[in-house]
């Protein structure tokens, strides 16, 4: 099977990390395979904040509430949007490269909620984003410290062929 299949295949969400860190140089790669998403009308609404400092890496999930996970990665990729029309969209889009290119990397990496959760202004305060910008997501990254095997739906159960 093609490489990028296998990778597609074996990406899982990863939520303990190593000590290790990330080199700055593999960050900017898996953030330009971002960068290079699908987009509607190529509006490319999306910005990045890539977090390093131990001491934000620890701020966020005191805001979030959640994802306490976030403290322990290297880093921690904010996809944050300007409100276009089908940012969400283009964001997701952009979110899932960042997960697989991550993964080829040989990282682990997580996708946490920012989009419609009450901390999203927070976060896009924290690190300055312009006023009126939208938290996507946030996708800690860093070199694994587990391999979970995630059960997923069978393509029987999610498979139709012209109508339901």
């Amino acid at each position: 099977m093609n490489e990028i299949l296998e990778n597609l295949k074996k990406r899982r969400s990863i939520r303990a990390y190593s000590d290790q860190p990330v080199a700055r140089e593999v960050l900017e790669d898996i953030v330009d395979f971002g960068r290079l998403a699908a987009t509607c009308q190529n509006e490319q609404p999306w910005e990045f904040v890539v977090v390093t400092d131990k001491a934000m890496l620890k701020r966020l999930p005191e805001l979030t509430g959640h994802a306490q996970f976030i403290a322990t990665a290297a880093a921690c990729i904010l996809v944050i949007c300007q409100p276009t029309a089908h940012y969400v969209e283009d964001g997701s889009a952009t979110s899932e490269h960042i997960l697989l290119a991550a993964h080829a990397y040989g990282l682990g990496a997580c996708w946490v909620a920012g989009e419609k959760e009450g901390y999203a202004d927070s976060i896009c305060k924290l690190v300055g984003a312009p006023e009126g910008y939208k938290l996507l997501c946030l996708i800690p990254v860093g070199y694994p410290a587990e391999s979970p095997d995630m059960e997923k739906r069978t393509l029987r159960d999610v498979l139709h062929w012209e109508t339901y």
